[in-house]
């Protein structure tokens, strides 16, 4: 390609950079953590940088499931990072579940993506669930012996939820479940799917006449058993590795119990699922910091490698004012993430802060990898050099847990409650 003079041919060394490159040094720093999560962090970066990012590439070109990588995380505990230890989790917070996943999302976003679900399906339980749910759901699920799957969408309704179709009709002492959903991470390899359908309990509204129902299934694709089916995974641009998947539920039957929390739970679904949502909206904040870290970190070694004109492109100014916005950036999105998480584990309500870490981290996300591509000039075009994959995975952020202009709905509509005129 032009202007392609002066770069090391293509071979090993193109994703190779040195370890030492991968120190984010000063950069995203978190204070106060105590022995226990300083250790957990430290251990899933060691992690990371030895299995996960000199593999994820080839992986990811492939589309394969890192079936090696999941074995990992099972072994570290992560499946049950935040699950109470009295059902074989760690009882971590969700700040330390957001730094591990930044960590993950910095190796490749895919893997991060496969425990999210899981988590936010685990975290719906543990808040909302029965006790028999939780004793049933929770132990295995910190084992990672059944991973979660999570559905609100549906092929016509986006983001608008209230426009749900698929129903669950009340049959004695069971509900039938008909429909068909939409954007299921985790679709084909859960046992266990929570399910946000329509109920008629005569509330006034819509909002109020929702269910959560917990789905258990076979793994895989195709006939999960008890009119249930899922679909063969959705090709997407990005964000390969993990399928996404749709599912089909016709005459699913399922007892009053599996609504999430029991028979009490009919009718509370939206509202367990938005604070399930709560809590990825701060996942995928820390996914947008890990996958723009690495982006700065890539950037900023190439650039060290990279000669123009006699020169590092480093030592040039326009370079330098770039690494310095990107630097910004990350540090930025990096804090606001960590807000939005210790709020949460305050036990304060968080979706302004929440919102807010998700809008900027996605959209500072998509710029710092867009500036380290550009700072890859032609090369970073090439399937050889790993920014090319993170520039395919970052827009994923930009739509993930309601998109920007959702997010600013929400914010926008809860400051003005807050600083509402008084007259």
């Amino acid at each position: 390609m032009a202007g392609s003079a002066g770069v090391p041919p293509p071979g090993p060394q193109i994703m190779g950079y040195p370890e030492e490159d991968a120190d984010m040094g000063r950069l995203a720093q978190t204070e106060g953590l105590n022995d226990i999560q300083q250790e957990i962090v430290s251990t899933v970066r060691d992690y990371v940088d030895k299995e996960i990012i000199p593999y994820a590439t080839e992986l990811e070109h492939k589309d394969e499931f890192p079936d090696a990588i999941v074995e990992g995380m099972k072994e570290m505990g992560l499946f049950g990072l935040m699950i109470p230890e009295e059902y074989g989790g760690l009882g971590e917070s969700l700040l330390t579940y957001a730094l591990c996943v930044e960590e993950l999302a910095r190796g490749w976003m895919s893997v991060s993506g496969i425990i999210n679900t899981h988590f936010i399906v685990a975290y719906m339980i543990k808040q909302h669930g029965s006790k028999e749910q939780q004793e049933h759901f929770l132990p295995r699920m910190a084992t990672g012996e059944i991973r979660g799957a999570f559905s609100m969408s549906e092929p016509g309704c986006g983001s608008d939820v209230s426009a749900i179709k698929s129903r669950a009709v009340q049959d004695g002492d069971d509900f039938v479940i008909n429909g068909q959903k939409m954007w299921l991470t985790n679709g084909a390899r859960s046992s266990v799917v929570a399910v946000l359908v329509k109920t008629d309990t005569g509330a006034d509204s819509v909002y109020r006449n929702m269910t959560t129902f917990l789905v258990e299934k076979e793994p895989g694709i195709g006939d999960a058993g008890n009119g249930v089916t899922i679909p063969p995974k959705i090709e997407k641009m990005g964000y390969k590795g993990v399928e996404t998947t749709e599912m089909v539920l016709e005459n699913t039957r399922v007892p009053a119990s599996s609504a999430l929390g029991g028979a009490d739970g009919v009718g509370k679904g939206f509202y367990q699922m938005m604070d399930g949502v709560e809590v990825g909206r701060v996942n995928v904040a820390a996914r947008g910091c890990g996958v723009a870290q690495r982006a700065f970190e890539l950037g900023i070694a190439y650039a060290q490698q990279r000669e123009t004109f006699g020169k590092q492109i480093a030592q040039h100014q326009a370079i330098q004012f770039k690494l310095a916005e990107m630097a910004t950036k990350v540090e930025a999105a990096h804090a606001m993430m960590v807000m939005a998480a210790r709020t949460k584990d305050s036990g304060e309500r968080n979706d302004v802060e929440a919102g807010m870490a998700k809008l900027l981290a996605s959209e500072y996300c998509k710029e710092v990898v867009e500036d380290s591509f550009r700072i890859h000039g032609g090369y970073g075009y090439s399937k050889e050099y790993e920014i090319e994959r993170l520039y395919r995975e970052a827009p994923m952020l930009l739509i993930g847990e309601g998109t920007a202009e959702i997010q600013k709905m929400i914010i926008g509509r809860r400051l003005l409650e807050e600083y509402k005129l008084r007259t």
